[in-house]
């Protein structure tokens, strides 16, 4: 039998009154549906890291760094759930992203997006260059919402399930592939950055 791929779906605002977790969600439940994935959530609202970067980090930073990096150690993949801040990516999710490096090499990084008429492509346009640097590998396809709170109903549901499910579908097909083929490569000859 084969080991089930580990995502990581990481709900990057703090924002109060935020929009991420209807969002992470609903998309974790889609992905739970495949047999292949373990899904886990990492809401940043609820795993904080610390503010201040440093090489030798505090035994309190270092405690707030066991919640996330374990899990982004293990995991074969990535699903980051971002809204659009100022045309980017929240400083929550730079913040997260940066405490972290060779947690990212060499693993897919999938896009789920928000906001208002962008849809918040602009800041996966951003991710994407980001994760280039730290050796990951963006699917191409995304799910996006645009003026994401008319879509959703007041259970968590998108009120027009099949363009979305779809498109979850897609990203989660090129996840599932490009997760088996980076974890058997590396099974075979370790990744050298």
């Amino acid at each position: 039998m084969t080991t089930p791929l580990r995502l990581a779906v990481i709900v990057s605002s703090t924002r109060d009154g935020r929009f991420g977790p209807v969002v992470g969600s609903w998309f974790a439940d889609v992905a739970r549906q495949r047999p292949e994935l373990d899904v886990t959530v990492v809401d940043l609202a609820e795993t904080p890291l610390p503010a201040t970067m440093s090489h030798h980090p505090s035994p309190e930073d270092a405690a707030l760094l066991g919640a996330v990096t374990p899990v982004f150690a293990a995991a074969d993949a990535f699903v980051v759930v971002t809204p659009e801040y100022n045309h980017s990516f929240p400083a929550s999710l730079k913040n997260a992203i940066d405490w972290h490096f060779t947690q990212w090499q060499a693993k897919p990084v999938g896009f789920v997006s928000y906001g208002g008429v962008s849809g918040g492509l602009r800041a996966v346009e951003h991710l994407r260059q980001v994760f280039a640097e730290l050796h990951a590998v963006t699917v191409r396809d995304t799910v996006s919402f645009h003026n994401a709170g008319g879509l959703f109903d007041g259970d968590g549901q998108p009120k027009e399930p099949e363009g979305c499910g779809r498109a979850a579908e897609v990203l989660l097909d090129q996840l599932a592939w490009w997760s088996s083929a980076l974890r058997d490569a590396k099974t075979k000859n370790p990744y050298a950055a």
